[in-house]
């Protein structure tokens, strides 16, 4: 066997029905006194909820989380939280608003306590993007990883059916780009191959029916796995096309990974095959170039867009797409050439199996 690293990210999870209930615990257990409580505007209650399960330790409820975190957002609720002295964020959402803690974060150091209400992952990450003048820029930092999640399958009981498929969908692009990383390793190889197999199990059920709490808490579970190797392991191609197409052109974060994901997979399996077989066999299939083509049949069988224009891409934006996926590109297997990249956005595009 191959030597490898492998560090741990020292996070606190507590998962299961009901696990909102133990949240005033948790922050305490943080040494927290005044918890800002972040959301979007349409989960204001749930907001206002969790803010009065906390009680005396709730400093108030800041519900201006946005997709992909623009910096003028970024800046607003760092002032929030610092007009109203909170020494702590409960992010209660899903990536938006954790996104939106980890931009606090960031600037303050405090700890975040994230409350998934999707499949994002994004809670197990020390990942951070801010959106500025068009341009998404992600990076890596300590600060940003929250220190505890709490993971409740009730929570994602009213979560419908199309946005919990496409959230388990980005989660599954996790984990599948995952298998190969750069700095890839069989501790998060195994959690990535698991993470597909419960994904990709889950989603069709929660999709046929939204109220099967056991399917939420598989999806759930999945999604955990994924953000944990998302968190551990370098991004490659399919990541560095998402932030391109989500932060120039505001596509929609998890419908943009679900459309691109058969694609990115399959421009890799042959550069990358062991690792694509792993993913094809987590998906029901028997060599590496099956992964593609089973990831595009499974966004058909969830009922997610499979063409990048239904979700708002502008065909006159494909060649600027491509040329910024080419310029300062991710670590990926296959060579990222700019004529290979603009037939697979133009295949995403139209919404054509991949090829």
């Amino acid at each position: 066997m191959e030597g490898f690293v492998y560090q741990c990210s020292p996070s606190r999870v507590v998962f299961g029905q009901g696990a909102l209930a133990q949240l005033p615990d948790e922050v305490a257990r943080l040494g927290a006194h005044r918890a800002l409580v972040l959301t979007t505007p349409e989960q204001r209650g749930l907001g206002e909820r969790v803010a009065a399960l906390l009680g005396e330790r709730a400093a108030g409820v800041h519900d201006q989380a946005v997709m992909h975190v623009p910096i003028e957002a970024a800046r607003a609720a760092r002032a929030e939280a610092q007009r109203l002295g909170a020494d702590c964020y409960v992010a209660v959402g899903g990536g938006s608003t954790i996104g939106l803690g980890k931009a606090i974060a960031l600037g303050s150091a405090q700890p975040i306590l994230a409350v998934p209400t999707t499949y994002a992952g994004s809670e197990a990450t020390p990942i951070y993007g801010i959106t500025e003048d068009r341009l998404k820029t992600t990076g890596r930092d300590p600060r940003v990883l929250p220190r505890t999640v709490l993971y409740d399958p009730e929570l994602t009981l009213t979560l419908p059916a199309a946005i919990s498929a496409a959230s388990g969908m980005n989660a599954l692009a996790h984990a599948v780009e995952a298998l190969y990383a750069q700095d890839a390793n069989p501790i998060i190889s195994l959690m990535a191959e698991e993470a597909i197999r419960a994904l990709a199990g889950a989603l069709p059920a929660v999709v046929r029916n939204p109220v099967d709490i056991d399917a939420r808490s598989r999806a759930l579970h999945g999604a955990w796995l994924a953000g944990v190797c998302l968190g551990n392991v370098g991004m490659a191609l399919h990541h560095k096309l998402c932030h391109t197409l989500g932060g120039t052109f505001n596509l929609p974060h998890a419908q943009t990974h679900a459309a691109m994901l058969p694609h990115t997979a399959h421009y890799n399996h042959a550069a990358a095959p062991q690792a694509l077989l792993r993913a094809a066999r987590a998906l029901g299939g028997e060599q590496a170039a099956d992964a593609g083509p089973l990831l595009f049949r499974l966004n058909q069988a969830l009922g997610i867009p499979a063409a990048l224009a239904e979700v708002g891409m502008p065909e006159a934006g494909l060649d600027e797409a491509a040329t910024l996926a080419c310029t300062n590109p991710y670590y990926n297997p296959r060579p990222i050439e700019l004529a290979a990249i603009r037939a697979l956005l133009d295949r995403a595009w139209r919404g054509e199996m991949p090829a």
